[in-house]
């Protein structure tokens, strides 16, 4: 699944972006396979033997996993297309380089495994692109603060992730510990950008959306 990027022009108006980012919505869930800027983390990690079982769960995991960076990419770009500083919105668009490099080092992984995306691909980007842009609108401190408590949720799943993973498959464990590396780095930046802190019942709603996506993604 290629993420197609916004375009940049300073000189369009919010309403004129926002236009422009479900145009990219539309035209990226029409797209093929992701494509990384940077190496891919397992590439000096050699492959090891797993049992179906392990197989499986690691690649139910990964799907998880990429289903998350689906979400995040839409999130990016709904927040990136009505964001009113052009700094934070430099900001959201690096960030979201970042995390497309994830999005295509779990493809690559579920190919290895033997196993495929979330069929519900294109319900977990155009969902969070919506909720992106809708929280994007209050301003770009609840934008922030909406992305530092996304990233911040992410990386409990995925150190949970860390810990459940079969201890052998270490192409897998290099993936996630790298990803959660910068989820972590991401949620940090938003927060000394100024993000606002969410209301308890936002973030416990958050929480509720997240587990239905990985839930369901896990098998689906």
């Amino acid at each position: 699944m290629v993420i197609i990027p916004l375009v940049t022009d300073r000189h369009l108006s919010t309403v004129d972006r926002f236009i422009g980012g479900i145009d990219s919505l539309l035209r990226t869930l029409n797209a093929g396979p992701a494509t990384a800027a940077r190496p891919y983390p397992a590439d000096d990690v050699p492959e090891t033997e797993l049992n179906d079982r392990d197989k499986k769960h690691s690649a139910g995991l990964m799907r998880v996993n990429h289903a998350g960076e689906v979400a995040a990419q839409g999130l990016y770009q709904g927040h990136a297309a009505v964001a009113r500083d052009p700094t934070i919105e430099a900001q959201i668009k690096s960030a979201a380089d970042e995390e497309l490099d994830h999005l295509a080092w779990c493809e690559q992984r579920l190919a290895e495994l033997g196993s495929e995306p979330s069929a519900l691909r294109p319900l977990w980007y155009g969902g969070a692109f919506i909720m992106g842009a809708a929280s994007g609108m209050l301003g770009d401190k609840w934008s922030l603060g909406f992305i530092e408590e996304t990233e911040h949720q992410v990386a409990e799943h995925l150190t949970g992730h860390l810990a459940d993973l079969p201890e052998n498959d270490r192409r897998s464990r290099t993936i996630v510990g790298q990803m959660r590396e910068e989820e972590e780095a991401h949620g940090a930046n938003a927060q000394a950008a100024g993000a606002a802190e969410l209301p308890p019942p936002v973030r416990e709603l958050m929480r509720m959306v997240a587990k239905v996506m990985t839930t369901t993604a896990y098998r689906i």
